[in-house]
């Protein structure tokens, strides 16, 4: 009787400035496969559904437990984590693909640092100089915790679309600094920085992000008030001249 096999179809690209083409392996099926370890066993035995001999495949992954966000591909159409799609789960053959709303490095590598840069931009920390003994340090508003917590399972994966807007999840994560008792004293820089091109009022509103959010994060709801909070910041800004 023959082994069960499980066909991928990966979108392979040989560096930045490459045209993509694509190549299809087979990978010996077994329960739990998630596409992670199909692509450490395409890896080990890079060989074509033809025979032929090629270089190992390309992609980035680390944790595999769905926190990091390194392995966010595009399978069968969707962005998603590769290390939670479970081969059983998804429709084959699968197709494998780079999201190319970030550029790509090779295969399935892309650089998600435009995210990052955007964290900066917002000033995605707290600064802080010191520290308290637990009676003296500052309290999370009880009532604004559970939304805290929530906005911070943010992976910066790249599922959410990107485009000429910074993009949800560094924008979110400003609302979640400023709900901080110490990061609210920079609300205002972080504001004022979605103010600026590619900030918040480049969000096309098209809920596209919380679809494809693997974190469920209810996106759209804190955009809705960042935006609110942007609007007074830039009346403060008139009247306060």
């Amino acid at each position: 009787m023959a082994e069960k096999k499980v066909r991928f179809i990966i979108e392979r690209q040989d560096g930045p400035n490459e045209k993509p083409y694509n190549q299809e392996f087979d990978v010996d099926y077994r329960p739990g496969l998630n596409v992670v370890a199909a692509l450490m066993e395409i890896q080990k035995n890079p060989v074509t559904v033809d025979g032929k001999k090629v270089a190992p495949v390309t992609w980035e992954c680390n944790c595999l437990e769905k926190v990091c966000g390194a392995c966010m591909m595009v399978i069968n159409g969707v962005a998603r984590q590769a290390c939670c799609a479970l081969v059983d789960e998804i429709q084959q053959p699968i197709h494998l693909q780079p999201a190319r709303t970030f550029p790509v490095i090779r295969d399935l590598l892309i650089d998600r640092s435009v995210m990052f840069e955007s964290l900066k931009k917002i000033m995605g920390w707290i600064e802080l100089d010191g520290s308290w003994e637990v009676k003296d340090a500052p309290i999370q508003n009880p009532y604004t915790a559970q939304t805290a917590y929530e906005i911070s399972h943010c992976m910066t994966c790249g599922c959410c679309p990107q485009s000429d807007f910074i993009g949800p999840a560094p924008t979110v994560q400003a609302y979640l600094f400023n709900l901080h008792p110490l990061g609210k004293f920079d609300a205002p820089k972080r504001l004022n920085a979605l103010m600026e091109k590619g900030g918040i009022t480049s969000c096309g509103n098209s809920q596209n992000c919380v679809e494809v959010c693997p974190k469920s994060i209810k996106l759209t709801t804190y955009l809705a008030q960042l935006n609110r909070d942007v609007n007074k910041q830039a009346l403060r800004n008139i009247f306060n001249k």
